[in-house]
């Protein structure tokens, strides 16, 4: 792939986030809204199916996606259950991303048995 084809894709991705997070100072659930949605997901579905013209690998991918989405949520239940509990933004962020890692393992575990990778 060019280097500026993988630069643009880069920006892009960043733009995304950094839009989110201006618009989240503003209205979080609007900032919510934005990351929430499965752009980053979608674009990189795109990006697989152009540069390799492989659907096989493109509804793996898709479905790999699925079964991680999953466990990425256990974060954004623990993190405000623990900072509604006055835990510190640091302790709460540490024990939210400990807990992902632990879902995330079991999720892939998960995605395996069922063939998705």
């Amino acid at each position: 792939m060019a280097w500026l084809e993988w630069l643009g894709k880069g920006v892009l991705s960043g733009a995304i986030v950094v839009i989110a997070s201006e618009i989240a100072k503003k209205s979080t659930i609007f900032g919510a809204l934005i990351v929430s949605l499965p752009i980053v997901s979608i674009l990189s579905l795109f990006w697989l199916y152009n540069d390799t013209k492989d659907t096989a690998k493109v509804a793996g991918f898709a479905e790999g996606i699925f079964w991680l989405v999953i466990p990425a949520l256990s974060l954004f239940i623990i993190l405000p259950f623990l900072l509604r509990r006055d835990w510190s933004f640091e302790a709460a962020m540490a024990v939210g991303i400990i807990a992902t890692i632990i879902a995330y393992t079991i999720g892939i575990y998960t995605a395996t048995q069922f063939n998705a990778t």
